[in-house]
């Protein structure tokens, strides 16, 4: 049997699904499992060695992008097709491509489409989006194993993400703190550049730490602005990386200081201390899974909300100091 899996379409989102794809593949041993993943997530699969192989779908959502990934899909003559992507496009994908047995979430109207639905728990945005993919696996009469986030690094990536700190004059001796001050979501996610700018004084002052940036190439500007407001520069790897890169050098890192985008969850995979700073949204449904972690959020009247820029004052960030983030992350460096 040949099973294709439907990624999601974010980084984190992605993270989040590895526990349900691991209890997928328990279920079914020997079985070939199959990843089909847009290209900015596919690479995110491509060092899990239960997954047989990956299949890139193009970043685009219209009728064209959809055509080519039909005759992706048709060439590999899937036996069983799991939507672990939550669009109606994704499962007219698997009706298109004839795959015989289509599972998934029966929402948005995509039911018609699926030969085996699983109804969505009204209770969704009480649990973690780890338990929304768990859930979708015993909903299909599947067991599920206790969840745990794991990414595997390799050893030859290990090493050229030490080469790439050397080449940059980054000292190994001392420890590597990186900022991830970006979040494609919008600005509403995003803690003030001005203080990160302040906290990765702290860092400097008290532990002589390097201080790194990274990012996405739209969020260099963020980057070039905590620089400029420092006085002992970062290292700025903004837009300098692909993810499997950004994934070896945050594997490198002491602590990892972040707005709630997928990076965090990136790091949380790796077991790397983070720090996550939340604003409009909530961490119970999007925070960091599991430990070493540390989650800094503010009670604010008009939390939480969708917006991706804020309207009123940006109270739900402005109100979280670089000290007090300096002084939850003390746990983490001891």
């Amino acid at each position: 049997m040949k099973i294709v899996i439907r990624a999601p379409n974010w980084i984190g989102d992605s993270i989040f699904a590895i526990p349900a794809i691991v209890s997928l593949c328990k279920n079914f041993p020997g079985t070939q499992v199959w990843i089909a993943a847009r290209e900015w997530v596919k690479d995110l699969f491509t060092s899990f060695n239960f997954i047989e192989n990956i299949i890139p779908l193009p970043d685009q959502s219209n009728l064209k992008s959809l055509k080519v990934s039909v005759q992706r899909l048709k060439e590999y003559d899937f036996d069983v097709g799991v939507l672990l992507s939550n669009s109606f496009s994704s499962a007219l994908l698997l009706y298109l491509a004839k795959i015989p047995q289509r599972w998934g979430y029966k929402k948005d109207g995509r039911g018609v489409l699926l030969t085996n639905g699983v109804s969505l728990n009204n209770q969704r945005n009480l649990f973690h989006q780890v338990h929304y993919y768990l859930n979708l696996i015993s909903g299909l009469g599947l067991q599920t194993f206790s969840p745990q986030l794991s990414f595997p690094v390799t050893q030859e990536e290990r090493q050229q993400a030490k080469n790439l700190l050397a080449s940059l004059n980054v000292n190994l001796e001392k420890r590597i703190i990186i900022l991830n001050p970006g979040a494609f979501y919008g600005s509403s996610k995003r803690w003030p550049v001005l203080k990160y700018a302040e906290l990765s004084k702290l860092y400097q002052d008290k532990y002589k730490a390097n201080i790194l940036i990274i990012g996405s190439p739209n969020e260099a500007g963020l980057a070039e602005s905590i620089a400029s407001h420092s006085v002992i520069k970062p290292f700025i790897l903004t837009g300098k990386t692909n993810l499997r890169q950004l994934a070896a050098l945050t594997s490198q890192a002491d602590l990892f200081i972040t707005n709630d985008s997928g990076p965090m969850h990136l790091a949380n995979a790796l077991k790397i201390p983070v720090v996550a700073l939340f604003g409009p949204t909530d961490p119970r449904i999007t925070g960091p899974f599991q430990e070493p972690s540390a989650i800094i959020k503010k009670d604010v009247p008009c939390w939480p909300c969708s917006y991706r820029e804020c309207p009123f004052d940006h109270r739900c960030m402005m109100n979280i100091e670089p000290e007090e983030v300096f002084q939850v992350s003390q746990k983490f460096l001891k």
